[in-house]
């Protein structure tokens, strides 16, 4: 069987493609991030994406089912939650089988007390709130008291905002560092996220200089890979997802397009290995604040990339696109959606369509990897690794 000599793996964060079949538990009946998008705008103008097979994968205004060749399918959920932090570890081998803890009335007194005797100060907000709404209710305070503000969400996340202009960067992420420390066993948070901003009176602008840490959960196939000695780039917030672990090399981005930038730069200078791109706009800047169109927009931004990206694949290169989880804008909601996400792989040899089906679990895309590269599989999964080579003939 034939192995490709690089994987570039693109997540698409929050493009979900259906409510997967346990999304009546999670309050997600009826969700479809990309299609109900697609319907929402009068049609998907992304047709890079249809000859790869997007459209065979379930019916999407806008997107034909003519694709030219390609892998197209989609992956099932089996860990608890439906979180970054879970839908990635999954897709590189490791089950969470509880859900992270989560905070919809703040976070208990007794650790806030413990977080603000620890940083010497004082913290605003602790709620579950929109990063935008809660810089509008509580930015100009921390602006006059130097006072952090500490919010959650529906995930599993612990967010420190502070204005890049009040309190260095290099303080906040102590200041996260500090909480991550403290948020462990039935308080372990999948993430402890950093949240500069800038602007003054109420004008104020998430900075690209966010950093996410994350718990550790096992040993994934990215410790595999570098342990072969393989080149692994994280591209995006990939570093901080995975805390570090397995990462050969860690690079953050400020946009969409800059992760796509990126993606291309580290496709020109590694030799072999895994170059692993998280693209965060479609959910940090559209799902998360029901936007539509903007999502659409961003869709279809991408998809006027894919001609740089698939032109600058090596004759032995294999790309993957996928998604973590969906967070479909057009719901009352804004919270992520137990979803089922797009399966899409492509290489310039494959000749033929090739249905992948629906996987049971977003681990085969890890068990695919460690196939291609040879290396153990530490957790869960099955490789479709087959399918793909046996296309190229």
């Amino acid at each position: 069987m034939n192995r490709y000599g690089r994987v570039i793996l693109l997540v698409l964060d929050s493009c979900g493609i259906g409510e997967a079949n346990d999304a009546a538990e999670y309050g997600d009946v009826g969700t479809n991030t990309i299609a109900n998008i697609a319907r929402a705008v009068g049609g998907l103008h992304v047709p890079n994406l249809a000859r790869l097979g997007l459209g065979r994968i379930h019916p999407i205004a806008g997107v034909t089912t003519d694709a030219k060749s390609g892998a197209y399918g989609k992956m099932a959920e089996q860990s608890a939650g439906k979180d970054t932090t879970n839908g990635h570890w999954e897709m590189m081998g490791v089950k969470l089988e509880q859900p992270l803890p989560t905070y919809p009335e703040g976070f208990p007194k007794e650790i806030m007390d413990e977080f603000e005797q620890r940083i010497g100060r004082q913290t605003l907000g602790n709620k579950p709130a929109s990063g935008t709404e809660i810089l509008k209710e509580l930015g100009d305070r921390h602006m006059q008291t130097g006072y952090p503000i500490v919010y959650t969400s529906a995930d599993s996340v612990f967010q420190i905002a502070a204005h890049e202009e009040i309190v260095p960067l290099e303080e906040l992420y102590c200041w996260c560092e500090i909480a991550r420390a403290m948020l462990v066993g039935p308080h372990g948070v999948g993430r402890v996220i950093a949240r500069p901003f800038v602007g003054e009176n109420g004008q104020f602008v998430r900075t690209a200089n966010r950093r996410d840490y994350s718990l550790l959960f096992g040993r994934t196939v990215l410790n595999e890979l570098q342990e072969a000695g393989l080149d692994v780039v994280g591209i995006g917030k990939i570093e901080d997802i995975y805390g570090g672990s397995g990462i050969t090399r860690g690079i953050h981005t400020n946009d969409n397009m800059d992760g796509v930038d990126q993606t291309l730069t580290a496709m020109r200078d590694v030799e072999k290995g895994l170059i692993f791109t998280n693209l965060v706009d479609f959910d940090a800047k559209y799902g998360h604040r029901n936007d539509p169109y903007g999502f659409a927009k961003a869709i279809e931004q991408f998809d006027a990339r894919m001609p740089e990206l698939i032109g600058s694949l090596r004759a032995n290169d294999l790309l993957i696109i996928t998604a973590d989880h969906g967070c479909d804008p057009t719901t009352a909601g804004t919270d992520h959606t137990r979803e089922f996400v797009p399966l899409l792989a492509f290489a310039t040899g494959m000749k033929t369509t090739v249905s992948l089906g629906v996987r049971e679990t977003f681990a085969d895309l890890g068990a695919t990897i460690a196939d291609n590269f040879g290396v153990p599989n530490p957790g869960m999964g099955r490789s479709f690794l087959y399918e793909l080579t046996e296309s190229d003939r």
